[in-house]
């Protein structure tokens, strides 16, 4: 792998990490556990590792933002997470901020000589 590529590769995991939180909280206004989260996130292409999304998930219930509960009725206990009323308010303005973000950023690139994005 050359230079270019591995800076690419680097400045993309920056730009995903950038992200996570506003896919994980779009992906909680119906209770899910962590591993269907992960497996819901990538059918839709966002790839999550465990590793990253269970502290994320802790923090941002933490921060009042998700409930749990824990499910004990099956095979084996599974710990739901839905949004609360604060993390789908907070989600709301991140939704209109990242729309924000998204229209200014493809605004500077075109006016930089990039690709023409829509």
């Amino acid at each position: 792998m050359d230079d270019t590529q591995k800076i690419v590769e680097n400045l993309m995991l920056e730009l995903r990490r950038g992200t996570i939180v506003l896919s994980v909280l779009s992906q909680l206004k119906e209770p899910k556990y962590g591993y269907a989260l992960v497996q819901n996130l990538e059918e839709k292409q966002v790839a999550v590792d465990a590793g990253t999304l269970y502290p994320l998930l802790r923090r941002l219930e933490k921060q009042g933002l998700l409930h749990s509960e824990w499910e004990t009725t099956g095979a084996k206990p599974r710990k739901y997470y839905v949004l609360s009323v604060t993390g789908s308010e907070v989600f709301q303005q991140l939704c209109k901020e990242w729309s924000d973000m998204v229209e200014r950023t493809n605004q500077l690139i075109a006016d930089g000589g990039g690709e023409d994005v829509e």
